[in-house]
């Protein structure tokens, strides 16, 4: 395991299964998807920028979004 593989597959989670539901329900789960959003964007650029560091901010932060 490694942050690099770990990361896009969290990533894919949050995208694939934990946002679909708060699109469902409308303007209510608008304010978790800016925030499911804004860690997605953050993961996506400490990937993009190699920053080792920000990405295991980034998983952590993808991680604790629940279905």
């Amino acid at each position: 395991m490694s942050i690099g593989t770990e990361l896009p597959k969290e990533m894919a989670r949050v995208r694939d299964v934990v946002m679909p539901p708060y699109i469902e329900i409308g303007p209510p789960g608008f304010l978790a998807l800016t925030m499911m959003r804004a860690d997605l964007d953050a993961a996506a650029k400490a990937m993009a920028e190699g920053d080792v560091i920000e990405m295991i901010r980034a998983y952590e932060a993808l991680k604790g979004w629940k279905e």
